[in-house]
């Protein structure tokens, strides 16, 4: 049955978010990288943007997400702001930008200074301290475990994580030392549902999925999967275009299926 999503007409914050997950209330994540696209996800009631490094390989046509700069996350953050009054503003932080507590400071405090509104980072273990700087700072923190693209060349490519017990154990032992540390989201990448669903269940800040099932408390795309402009979208991808006709009908019904725990289906998600 489907629940109406009402607008949104105030400024979305963390401790909204958290009262979301509270009260066992979905919400959306999506990506963006420019004012048009922010500004049509501003408009259709989706909670959060994330201005993703994948622009490297949506909008610079690299065949991955290291080459992308601070530089050009600056750039596309301050596109992304001018158009979305709304949403949380959820930055990713480039390769090699944190590689030290000090390294990520420097960073981070240029994304906040421009308007970002948290940083989204990518590691396991070693994060934790840079984590407890950042958020000892007023910095705050989303910890991407899983699927690390920045890693990929020591993952192997881009393939499932957590499916081993060493692998899930470790994954679930890192989202609580996030926590721990003052991280105020946690995103799971690729990530089997069942691990997906402990990690949500024993740790109280949001958890957002993409790959990682239907138990996370938010899900997230990227904008070009769910307007079928990716030439080989991943297994969890779903062109909403395809289905509703118009940009806008597409990122709300996203929005919308999301809510009402339509999206993601099993054949999006992973098994251990």
């Amino acid at each position: 049955m489907t629940n109406q999503q009402s607008p949104i007409t105030q400024k979305i914050t963390l401790p909204k978010l958290q009262k979301l997950k509270a009260e066992g209330k979905k919400f959306v994540v999506l990506t963006a990288y420019d004012f048009s696209m922010a500004s049509a996800i501003n408009d259709n009631n989706i909670e959060v943007i994330l201005v993703g490094d994948s622009l490297g390989m949506t909008i610079q046509g690299h065949n991955s997400t290291l080459p992308v700069t601070l530089d050009d996350m600056i750039y596309h953050t301050k596109c992304v702001i001018k158009g979305a009054p709304l949403p949380l503003i959820m930055v990713d932080m480039p390769f090699a930008t944190y590689s030290t507590v000090q390294d990520a400071l420097n960073a981070a405090a240029q994304l906040m200074r421009i308007g970002a509104e948290i940083v989204k980072l990518e590691g396991k273990d070693w994060l934790i301290p840079i984590i407890a700087k950042l958020s000892e700072q007023g910095i705050p923190v989303c910890a991407h475990f899983g699927l690390t693209p920045q890693f990929m060349h020591q993952l192997g490519g881009f393939k499932v994580q957590g499916r081993t017990k060493s692998g899930a154990d470790d994954m679930l032992n890192n989202a609580k030392a996030a926590e721990t540390a003052g991280a105020k989201m946690i995103l799971l990448e690729c990530v089997p549902t069942d691990l997906a669903k402990k990690i949500a269940d024993q740790v109280s800040i949001p958890v957002i999925g993409i790959g990682a099932g239907k138990h996370t408390d938010a899900q997230v795309l990227v904008i070009q999967d769910i307007l079928g402009l990716t030439k080989h979208p991943a297994r969890f991808a779903k062109n909403y275009l395809a289905q509703h006709g118009t940009i806008q009908t597409a990122i709300k019904t996203f929005g919308q299926e999301v809510r009402d725990g339509l999206y993601p289906e099993p054949h999006h998600s992973f098994e251990s």
